[in-house]
């Protein structure tokens, strides 16, 4: 039997693309999705991704989104409080159900810190692209048909006209030197439109961009009318 995993999801590139390769694999089954939201926004808690955004991204990978909230000021304590209340039901609707993925790529300090804190719940971790080359990996998402947008660009590291734009070949050959392929070190997030992992693409209208805590720049993407 394949082994049951729910992969962590921010409606971003990677976590799209941890899906399309987990799915390449006969060994493991992604059985559902899992997001953080946070209250009061109704958004992914990192790239700022709507919850209907979100669910659309799920229902055309046909797979259910588990969601787990939580409050705007919210620290590490009170996010795994949450966390374990979702994954205690996502063990309830799927017995055996013990592993979780990850879409991280580099950061060694995050990919211990998720090991740690899962293991003490009795979960296992799986990093399907970790270790990757990033700017390899971006290109190889590109023209694997992987379609996504630039939802956050943290303007102390990249300028805010990113936001926005389209993540694409153009958009790698424009990235300053320094700036991560990926934007693993926190440049920029994405929001995915479209890929292999998506039975059909989903359209997104782009909406206005906006500078938050003096330093993100946000740019909104919502499900076409």
């Amino acid at each position: 039997m394949n082994i049951p995993v729910l992969l962590s999801w921010s409606g971003g590139k990677d976590a799209a693309w941890t899906l399309h390769q987990l799915r390449q694999r006969d060994d493991v089954q992604v059985v559902a999705l899992l997001t953080t939201l946070t209250e009061g926004y109704d958004r992914s808690s990192m790239q700022g991704v709507r919850a209907e955004v979100l669910q659309a991204q799920a229902n055309t990978a046909g797979l259910p989104l588990l969601q787990s909230w939580i409050p705007q000021a919210c620290d590490n304590a009170l996010y795994m409080q949450r966390m374990t209340a979702t994954l205690l039901e996502a063990r309830q609707r799927w017995p055996g159900l013990e592993t979780l993925a990850f879409g991280d790529l580099l950061l060694q300090d995050i990919r211990n810190w998720r090991e740690q804190q899962y293991a003490t719940l009795g979960w296992k971790t799986l990093f399907p692209l970790f270790g990757r080359d990033t700017g390899k990996l971006a290109r190889e998402m590109i023209d694997g048909g992987l379609r996504a947008h630039l939802c956050c660009v943290d303007t102390q590291h990249l300028d805010a006209s990113f936001a926005g734009r389209a993540f694409d070949h153009p958009l790698l050959d424009a990235l300053p030197a320094g700036i991560d392929a990926c934007g693993e070190n926190g440049e920029f997030h994405t929001c995915v439109s479209a890929g292999p992992m998506f039975g059909e693409p989903i359209t997104l209208t782009k909406g206005e961009t906006v500078l938050r805590d003096s330093r993100y720049a946000y740019t909104d993407f919502l499900p076409a009318r």
